[in-house]
This record gives C-alpha cells, sequence and structure tokens, in this order.
C-alpha cells in the first residue's frame, strides 16, 4: 500500500464522480444475454478489438494482471449479437431519425441493394452483388477502411486489390487521427511508430502527455500508470483541459486502486487550443538556455540542432506566451523536470494531431525528445498512443493513399518493386486521401466509393456537405457488421450493403498490430455465425478479381489469411515472422523493445532529424472562443452513453471555463449557441477546469462548426477545431 497515491480515504470512491466499472461489468453481461459463452471466449482467447494497447485475452506482455477495460466490455455486443431483420430496411424514411441506435438493431446478415429512387433495401446473392458492384471499377474509384477491428489481413488484402484495379485509392482511419504523426516521424527518426514499449513507463522518471487522455481512449493504460507510480514515475500533463480522469483514476482490477483510487497526475500545464507549439518550443528554449542538453547524444546521434536553435532564440517569451496561454514559468517547470530526468517518455494523441498544423506540433515534440537523449534506450521513448486496434496496422500494410506496404511512399521505384513482386502494374502516383474522396464526390468526380465500416457523416468535418457528397456517386459499397447513418443517404446510383464478419469469426485467425508494435496474433473464436457474412479480405480480393479477370489468380488467396500472412512478410520486411503466427497468444514485436536503439536511427545517414518549427498565425477574431472537440463516453463515432462518468458532462454539454462563465454571466446550465464561419451549436454550459478562452464540445455532435477546407499540408488531416461566438441561446 501506498497512501501518497491514494485518491480518496472512501471505499471504492463512493460518492465520488467517476465511472461505475463494475456496473459496466454488469451491463457487458446483460447486452450478451443468450451469447455470453460466446462472449466469454471472445474475453479469454481473442486479441481485443478496441482501443490499440493489444491483449491476448485478457492478459498482455507488460505485466501479469487481468487486463479488461470499458471499451472491450461495450464491444462484447457488437461481437455476439443476433441478425438484423432485414424487414425494416425495406422503408428506410424512418431510420435516419433513430441514428444513435443503428448499431443495435443487429448485424448485416445478407447482401442487400438500394436501386435509385427506391424506398429501401432488398436481399440480393453475393454473385449479383460482385458482379454489379466489379462491372463499376472500372471509372474513379475511392476505397476507405475504417480501424474498427480490421486486422492487417483485411488491409493488405484490400490495398493489393485495389492497386490491382489500377488506383491508388484507397485510405484507413489513421488518415484523420495520426497522419500528422506518420509524417513527422518518418522524417525526423526514419520509423512511423512508437519508438519504446509500455514497460518502458514502469520505472521512467517522468512520463508527459501532450494532448492525449488515456483514461477516456485507452483505460487499460491506467493500470500501466499505476504501476508507474508506485515505482516513483513522475507524470505530467500538457492539455487545454484538466481531464478529470488524468487527476484521479479507479483501476478495477487492482485492489488497491480500486478501493482508493489513484492520483495520477503530478504537474499540469494548461495551453490553449492550438497553443502546443507555443508552450514546447519555450520549453525547449528554456532548456537550451540553461543548458540543460544532452550534448553527446545531439552531437553523435542527430543533425539540424544549430537550426533548431537559432528558431526557438528568436522567438519572444512574449509571442511563446501569447500563443500558448502560458506562462515563462510554466514553460521552465516543465523543462526543468525534463532537465533532471534521467528517462522520459513522451506520449500524444489527437489533440496534438488534430490541427491544420499537426505535423509541426509532432516535430516540436521530437525535438524535445532529441535535445534529452530520450530514444532508443529503457524507460524513454516517442509514443504517439493509438485509439484504435487497427490503426497502427493499417498503413504499414499500405492501405493508404500516400503509401505503398512498409510505409514506403508511393513513386515509381517503389511501384515497379510491388509490381515485381505481385506480377502486375502498380499505379505511381499517389491516389486520393479519405477527406479528397469526400471532395471529388462532391464534385461528381467518383464513381464509386466503397467505405468498410466507417462513417463520414460521423467523423468528417461539416457533416452537410459529406451527406451531399455521398449522394452523387453512381455506386456506393457499404462493408460493415452493423447499420450506420451513412448507409441511409439516397444516391445517385445504387447503394449495396455487404455483410462482414468479425475478426473473431474469420478462418485461419488474423493478427493486429498494437502501438508498441507488437503483432497479435487472435485465433477464430468458436460460435454462433452471422446469415452470409464474409471476411472483407475475400470480398475485396472478389471484387478485383471480377473487375480483372486476368489478374484473378494473383489476387485470390485460396490458402485464406495464412497465405495472406506469408505475402506481408515478403511484401513487408520488418514484418518478418508474421507468417509463423498461428496459435493463441503467438506474437512479434518488430524492431524488439526499442527502436532507433543506442541513438541508430534508420535514417539514410543513422541520425535523428531536428526541424526548425515557427510559430502559427492564429488570429482569434475578437470575442470569439477557440474550440476543440472532445471525446466523451464513446468509441470513436459510437457513442455509447449520453452522460461522461468522469465529469458529468452531457453531449450537448459546451465546458467552458468558470472565468469565462463568469465574465459572461452564464450559469451551469444555461442554453448558449455556438457560431462559426461554417455552422452553429446549441448546448448547455458547463463549468469545467478548462483554460480561459476556450470552450470544449463533443465530437461528432460538434463537427457542425468545424470547415472542411482547413487540413493540414502533408498529411491531409482535417482540423477539428474553430474559432466561434458564444452567444446565450
Amino acid at each position: 500500500m501506498d497512501r501518497k497515491n491514494w485518491a480518496s480515504w472512501k471505499p471504492f470512491g463512493i460518492g465520488e464522480r467517476k465511472p461505475n466499472n463494475y456496473l459496466e461489468l454488469w451491463k457487458a453481461f446483460r447486452s450478451v444475454k443468450g451469447n455470453r459463452r460466446y462472449a466469454w471466449r471472445i474475453l479469454t482467447r481473442g486479441t481485443c478489438d478496441g482501443c490499440a494497447l493489444g491483449t491476448k485475452g485478457m492478459r498482455d506482455w507488460t505485466m501479469d494482471e487481468i487486463h479488461l477495460c470499458n471499451i472491450r466490455l461495450r464491444l462484447l455486443q457488437l461481437n455476439t449479437m443476433p441478425a438484423l431483420d432485414v424487414g425494416l430496411l425495406k422503408d428506410v424514411s424512418a431510420l435516419p431519425a433513430r441514428s444513435g441506435e443503428l448499431r443495435g438493431l443487429g448485424r448485416l446478415p445478407y447482401p442487400m441493394i438500394r436501386r435509385q429512387g427506391e424506398a429501401g433495401f432488398a436481399r440480393i446473392g453475393w454473385e449479383e452483388a460482385l458482379d454489379l458492384a466489379a462491372a463499376r471499377l472500372g471509372g474513379k474509384v475511392g476505397v476507405y477502411l475504417t480501424s474498427r477491428g480490421v486486422p492487417n489481413e483485411n488491409y493488405f488484402a484490400a490495398q493489393k486489390a485495389v492497386r490491382a484495379i489500377g488506383v491508388n485509392s484507397i485510405d484507413n482511419a489513421a488518415r484523420i487521427c495520426h497522419s500528422p504523426s506518420t509524417v513527422a516521424l518518418k522524417q525526423a527518426i526514419g520509423a512511423a511508430a512508437t519508438t519504446c514499449s509500455y514497460q518502458d513507463w514502469i520505472g521512467s522518471d517522468l512520463i508527459v502527455f501532450i494532448g492525449s487522455n488515456p483514461s477516456n481512449n485507452q483505460p487499460v493504460a491506467m493500470k500501466y500508470l499505476y504501476h508507474a507510480k508506485k515505482a516513483g514515475t513522475q507524470i505530467a500533463m500538457v492539455n487545454t483541459y484538466r481531464e478529470p480522469g488524468m487527476e484521479r483514476y479507479w483501476v478495477p482490477s487492482n485492489a488497491e486502486s480500486a478501493l482508493f483510487g489513484t492520483k495520477i497526475t503530478d504537474h499540469f500545464f494548461g495551453v490553449n487550443i492550438g497553443g502546443d507549439i507555443g508552450f514546447l518550443n519555450g520549453v525547449l528554449k528554456h532548456l537550451v538556455e540553461n543548458d540543460w542538453l544532452d550534448k553527446a547524444f545531439i552531437d553523435t546521434h542527430t543533425s539540424g540542432f544549430d537550426a533548431v536553435r537559432e528558431s526557438v532564440a528568436a522567438q519572444t517569451w512574449e509571442s511563446l506566451e501569447a500563443l500558448s496561454g502560458a506562462t515563462r514559468e510554466d514553460m521552465f517547470a516543465l523543462a526543468k523536470l525534463l532537465g533532471e530526468a534521467k528517462s522520459a517518455v513522451l506520449v500524444w494523441s489527437m489533440g496534438i494531431t488534430q490541427h491544420a498544423y499537426g505535423e509541426e506540433n509532432v516535430r516540436a515534440i521530437v525535438n524535445l525528445a532529441l535535445a534529452r537523449g530520450f530514444v532508443g534506450r529503457d524507460n524513454c521513448g516517442l509514443m504517439p498512443i493509438r485509439g484504435h486496434s487497427g490503426v497502427q496496422g493499417g498503413a504499414e500494410m499500405g492501405a493508404y493513399a500516400t503509401g505503398l506496404p512498409g510505409g514506403l511512399p508511393v513513386t515509381p521505384e517503389n511501384a515497379a518493386k510491388f509490381a515485381e513482386l505481385w506480377g502486375f502494374e502498380i499505379p505511381t502516383t499517389p491516389g486520393l486521401t479519405a477527406t479528397d474522396m469526400i471532395d471529388a464526390a462532391h464534385a461528381g468526380e467518383l464513381d464509386v466509393l466503397i467505405s468498410s465500416g466507417g462513417n463520414f457523416l460521423e467523423v468528417l468535418p461539416d457533416p452537410g456537405y459529406c451527406r451531399e457528397a455521398l449522394s452523387r456517386p453512381g455506386l456506393r459499397v457499404h462493408i460493415d457488421i452493423v447499420l450506420s447513418s451513412q448507409m441511409l443517404v439516397p444516391g445517385a446510383g445504387d447503394v449495396l450493403l455487404l455483410p462482414a464478419q468479425t475478426r473473431y469469426e474469420m478462418a485461419g485467425g488474423v493478427t493486429e498490430t498494437s502501438t508498441e508494435r507488437r503483432i497479435i496474433y487472435s485465433p477464430e473464436v468458436e460460435g454462433p455465425r452471422i446469415g452470409e457474412a464474409w471476411p472483407e479480405w475475400k470480398i475485396f480480393t472478389e471484387l478485383a478479381a471480377r473487375a480483372r479477370p486476368d489478374l484473378a489468380d494473383l489476387i485470390r488467396y485460396p490458402g485464406g489469411t495464412a497465405a495472406i500472412r506469408e505475402d506481408i512478410e515478403r511484401s513487408v520486411p520488418f514484418y518478418e515472422g508474421i507468417s509463423g503466427l498461428s496459435a493463441f497468444g503467438d506474437n512479434v514485436q518488430y524492431g524488439g523493445r526499442h527502436l532507433c536503439p543506442d541513438g541508430l536511427f534508420p535514417t539514410p545517414d543513422h541520425r535523428g532529424r531536428f526541424s526548425p518549427v515557427g510559430l502559427p498565425e492564429l488570429q482569434r477574431p475578437d470575442g470569439s472562443f477557440l474550440v476543440a472537440t472532445r471525446r466523451g463516453k464513446q468509441f470513436n463515432s459510437m457513442v455509447h452513453e449520453r452522460r461522461d462518468g468522469f465529469n458529468g458532462a452531457t453531449r450537448q454539454a459546451v465546458l467552458i471555463s468558470s472565468y469565462d462563465a463568469d465574465r459572461l454571466g452564464l450559469a451551469d446550465g444555461a442554453e448558449v449557441t455556438l457560431t462559426s464561419s461554417t455552422g452553429s451549436f446549441t448546448g448547455n454550459v458547463l463549468r469545467a477546469p478548462l483554460m480561459p478562452g476556450n470552450v470544449q464540445i463533443h465530437w461528432p455532435e460538434g463537427n457542425v462548426l468545424l470547415d472542411k477546407a482547413r487540413r493540414s499540408p502533408d498529411a491531409r488531416i482535417p482540423d477539428y477545431n474553430a474559432y466561434a461566438t458564444l452567444d446565450p441561446s
């Protein structure tokens, strides 16, 4: 027992505002009525399809304790529920009003078609559905895959199939979450992945979370933080909002933490939305001025430091404070923590990446790590923590408009390499990214849009624009396990629904790649099967084989997922060992515990690259607020509860600082309207520990405020922030 870290003396935090993890167990138990044995087998024999921390059943490779989180429990219903009554789809006119209920209606059991002008969907056979879609694939095609439990095998087979029909326009959910991390890390350290392992958290001197809230998004990680605190690790947080779950957390599977909770964050540094570069550059400026640098590491293992030193020297404290909203003293405090730490892990998420200058945000973080030599050794690292189990593998498998398997850029030379390997021509120029596909569809320049999972209406800015875009292609194909609101948008042509299997249903088993680069095998789990659902890898390869019958033998995988893993190993050398994974618990961590070991970077000169990062020009109109979209009790766009257990916020809450609420005379619960250049959002005031001048609302409800044109220059990620005025309704 370590009382100094206790969050409360009240047993189980009785009376405190916090999620009830044991109630979650009961809700999960009720939700899988009739399939509880199957649900138990999924929990104990499968690799989690929730966040990207990765498990084998309910255990992992970081510590020998039970791991089970609310996200995984909430996904159990999707993985075990019976088939949808397809009679509900004969006339879908009433279903859009039930958008929050659609996924709970049941699994998609059969291929369905809605022809232009018809009121709903009718059942269709697989042969007819595939032939209809394949006949249209000679036009302009865009393909998008979500990260919803999608394994490496589906990603790899899909991207190969799409390239066989002659386009590179395939993209995945990584585009709208961590694509700036991919771009910036590849340029700076030569690898687009975390450089360390979860075990490096435990015993590190310092962990810094920047724009990241694992208590909501990666709850299993909170157990790692509990053990890190027990080992003496200091935890700092750089964020606009002092997240309650990062202040105190009750780990349900650990007796001490379950009883008394755990104080998590030791040092909080508040910054404006979009002010991270100002703060991080200020921290680096202090490191330089106080000589808190690892000069030996900089001289031996990096390049470009002099340019960065000159860049931050030219940035005045006044400009850094104005942008960040933090004081020079705040920046000094974090610089001192970093300067005195012998080891540190820097962790970030979408609070950093989902900006029009997301790549620059990541480069500013990398500069700090390189300046202190916090790469390539125990208890150190750069960690873009992933939110979904399929994200890390998606780009590495090549399901990326701008990248081929292994993360190789789309160039004539790289295209020729894969053409020789696979036996057919590969397009030599990048394809349409996810956001570009919607633009092309809206402009009438996309003939076919295929969406495997996902829901553009609920994940992209400006839902009205997305709805118009979805209505215009001559054919839309939605591959999924359940209904989504985007399927109900009437099309200019036919709309096909193709039922997919979950990862637990796929014969031969599948793999996922976790945040720590661990490729984990998940076997097929015995249980009920739904109608005529197919594995997605088979759907994509069969579509391509029918569109290009001359290449059919080069595209299909008669050997199933084992044959796909063999092809992955041939195509992606650093995935060596994936072909040998075939049993529960089998795994291989590519690169080992650390990338860039002992400062040897996988760049052409084996050095890490510093990058000067200028200050973005954020000119907030007088009287307006900076608005960010946040996550509540949800997984991706799937909202599980209307109220967040951490802070009591409803989905219509407008989180605002007490200072601003008092200044404007707004009581808690007061109705207010936020208005941006693109739309308006009406909600209710909720006072929160937020930086003055900043407001937060939930995503996707707040997407009406977002400017669809604001995207980062390289990664093409949408900016999920806005300027808005706030007025009483």
